[in-house]
């Protein structure tokens, strides 16, 4: 079987979606391929604690997000920013709110309503969609799909990839293209995971503490620090702060925690030289510094055998993790690596492969949690089914 749309999107998620909707707009007819059986799997599970749309952040504070990536998006995010995002939003119906950390939400705190709204702008715009088509690569001028009536041959006049990065396989993400694009000559950067989970092998005093959030403290890696709550898990460390310095810490950087960080280091010093008593070495940091529980078991678990003096204030204020590095890269939000910028043209066109677009995780950036991964994923989709529609006309 053949088929011959003006255009092909493989992949729908956020990114590939954009992408069909930048290219029907532009009146051309769209095919999208999708290899599980529903579409958006990944943007519907983001979507189950609240999805965070963006942050609302001027673009270039929002560009420094994208770390080593930053000149390169630059361009793609300033053309569809925090702004634009919330007014696309709005645009499917869905009202919007900026928390107080900046990070902005559909008001429903849900994925499901948007894209049922979206999905169906795509429909009445003539985007045809198909699921359960798996790409098995580029023949004789066809993109070709494993599907269930058998193998499928698609003859575009121009692709965009879509298939997102290499985590969370089971949601779609699996990857499985690098290899495809590899034997085409597409320079590809070895997947990373991204805004994962730490390994911890914890003593069995912290068994207690499985699932408590730990607040109040700043995250020290790489010359940054971050403020941000995480949780001990049975695993080891996760959560938005751990997410925030991961990218760091995977690539070498000692993790450090200063438990008290509104305190500066004399004022540390000054209290834990005040006598204690009869008090445990517990009570007394409960006492004069205020740590609680979770902190103060930090503490123990990293810093045993407890120092004195100087020695101790300068623990507090930087408490050294011992970790076994990420957790599984098919447990991350999301993957750093994948196609190399030096093989992407500025309208994310795939150098060695004429007519061939690139969009989302598929290409070599990261960014922590908080509204910038979807951020980009949708504006390297627009960015990619905008420049494709170009070359169509």
């Amino acid at each position: 079987m053949t088929h011959a749309p003006q255009a092909l999107v493989i992949g729908a998620g956020p990114a590939g979606l954009m992408a069909a909707e930048e290219l029907a707009g532009a009146g051309f007819s769209v095919l999208v391929a999708e290899a599980k059986p529903s579409v958006g799997r990944k943007f519907l599970m983001a979507g189950k604690s609240g999805l965070n749309l963006t942050k609302d952040e001027p673009p270039t504070k929002l560009l420094t997000a994208y770390g080593a990536a930053e000149g390169r998006l630059a361009p793609i995010v300033t053309a569809f920013d925090a702004d634009a995002v919330q007014s696309w939003a709005r645009g499917l119906g869905q009202e919007v709110f900026t928390g107080s950390s900046g990070r902005v939400f559909p008001r429903a705190m849900k994925a499901s309503p948007l894209l049922r709204a979206w999905m169906a702008r795509l429909a009445e715009s003539g985007v045809e969609v198909r699921t359960r088509w798996r790409w098995l690569g580029p023949e004789d001028g066809n993109q070709l799909f494993e599907t269930p009536e058998g193998r499928i041959a698609v003859t575009p006049r121009v692709t965009v990839l879509a298939m997102g990065g290499a985590s969370w396989a089971r949601l779609g993400s699996d990857g499985a293209w690098a290899d495809i694009l590899t034997g085409r000559g597409v320079p590809i950067t070895p997947f990373r995971p991204s805004n994962g989970g730490l390994v911890v092998a914890w003593s069995a005093h912290m068994a207690v503490h499985f699932g408590a959030p730990v607040k109040g403290t700043a995250l020290i890696a790489g010359g940054r620090r971050v403020r941000g709550d995480y949780v001990i898990s049975r695993r080891g460390l996760e959560g938005g702060g751990i997410y925030a310095v991961f990218a760091d810490v995977r690539d070498g950087a000692e993790l450090r925690i200063d438990l008290v960080p509104d305190l500066p280091f004399e004022e540390v010093a000054r209290r834990l030289d005040r006598p204690r008593g009869k008090a445990t070495v517990s009570a007394h940091l409960r006492k004069v510094l205020g740590l609680d529980p979770v902190r103060r078991a930090l503490l123990q678990e990293f810093g045993r055998p407890l120092p004195v003096g100087e020695a101790f204030a300068r623990l507090i204020k930087g408490l050294p993790v011992r970790h076994g590095g990420p957790r599984p890269m098919d447990e991350a939000i999301s993957t750093a690596g994948g196609i190399a910028w030096d093989g992407l043209g500025p309208g994310l066109e795939v150098l060695a492969v004429p007519g061939l677009y690139a969009a989302g995780e598929m290409i070599d950036w990261e960014a922590p949690t908080g509204g910038y991964l979807l951020t980009a994923c949708l504006a390297t989709g627009r960015w990619a089914g905008r420049h494709a529609a170009k070359a169509l006309g």
